[in-house]
């Protein structure tokens, strides 16, 4: 059987959830949104985080660090700022956090206060379904939440709901999920002890893993 290699080629340059695991052209990698820290950039496929996609951050407890990482790019999304490529001025909706942000260290990184929505849902389900509805709105530039649970189905929703509402979603989850299969883009795993905070890109589509220390 002979196989129609230009149109093979067509269907995977064209559709951008086709996940080639072996191509290390990253020149053809969507633009990314800069993370702020260079260390980081340098890892990631399009030179900083993948957008219209889900991003999952694996941490053994929270606030190691996490909140920290993803500042200086939730800072770009919530103010406008003219003739830039990456920066969408949008609302960044907090679902179902484990604590109350805290407005002046939000602030004093950037963050455009008027642009925070903070959603509280009820259940998991709940939580899910808010992130989704977000998502696919079109009119949040990043959407962080912290779900009890996230099987593949649903990350695959909300890598889909990303792309509908040109989003970034960021899940927050327990190093406990590192084994459990997920749709998102980009997963990476975050450790700190006395002396280092440790960066593990564990899934980079369309890049390699990597181990970085002290980023933030």
């Amino acid at each position: 059987m002979q196989h129609d290699s230009p149109s093979l080629d067509k269907l995977l340059e064209e559709n951008p959830r086709v996940w080639r695991g072996r191509d290390r052209n990253l020149a053809r990698a969507p633009a990314g949104l800069p993370s702020g820290y260079e260390k980081l950039d340098r890892h990631l496929p399009g030179g900083g985080w993948p957008q219209q996609a889900l991003t999952e951050i694996l941490t053994e407890q929270h606030g190691i660090g996490e909140l920290q990482l993803l500042l200086p790019a939730l800072a770009s999304l919530s103010i406008e700022e003219p003739g830039s490529d990456h920066a969408r001025p949008g609302w960044i909706a907090w679902v179902a956090p484990p604590f109350q942000p805290y407005p002046p260290a939000l602030q004093k990184g950037g963050v455009n206060l008027s642009r925070m929505l903070i959603v509280r849902p009820r259940n998991d389900s709940e939580i899910l379904w808010s992130a989704e509805q977000a998502l696919s709105s079109g009119t949040c530039a990043a959407v962080l939440l912290w779900p009890e649970t996230l099987d593949d189905r649903a990350s695959r929703r909300l890598q889909l709901a990303a792309e509908k509402g040109n989003s970034w979603a960021i899940a927050f989850r327990p190093l406990a999920a590192r084994s459990e299969p997920s749709a998102a883009a980009l997963r990476i795993e975050l450790r700190a002890d006395r002396e280092s905070t440790r960066l593990t890109i564990l899934k980079s589509r369309g890049g390699s893993p990597a181990v970085l220390h002290n980023v933030v």
